[in-house]
């Protein structure tokens, strides 16, 4: 059984950094490209970060340089470094394959970011 659980969200003030984790059960992230999701009140979910399995990454135009998606293949966890962060960052962010496997979902962890 595959398990998604994302964690590391919280509330931030404005210019300040997070790391979210999601720990994964049942596959074996390495062997997959892997994403950070996130939705925000009112908008459709969207892809934020994704790594693929040789390690390349890429990121959505309004995250590039601020986050960082990474994976500890020992562990199987996949992380998102968010600094310089912004109210319009405020979000539920959840980790998933990529493409996202609708199963696979798990309960996203809240990213609140204060002006």
């Amino acid at each position: 059984q595959v398990q998604l659980v994302e964690s590391g969200g919280g509330l931030v003030q404005s210019g300040g950094s997070l790391r979210l984790s999601c720990a994964t059960s049942g596959i074996i992230s390495s062997f997959a490209p892997m994403g950070w999701y996130r939705q925000a009140p009112g908008k459709e979910r969207e892809l934020v970060a994704r790594i693929f399995v040789n390690g390349d990454k890429n990121y959505a135009d309004s995250v590039k340089g601020r986050f960082t998606i990474s994976r500890d293949n020992a562990k199987n966890t996949i992380y998102l470094q968010m600094n310089s962060l912004k109210p319009e960052d405020t979000a539920v962010y959840y980790c998933n394959l990529n493409p996202a496997i609708s199963a696979y979902w798990g309960q996203g962890t809240q990213v609140t970011v204060s002006s």
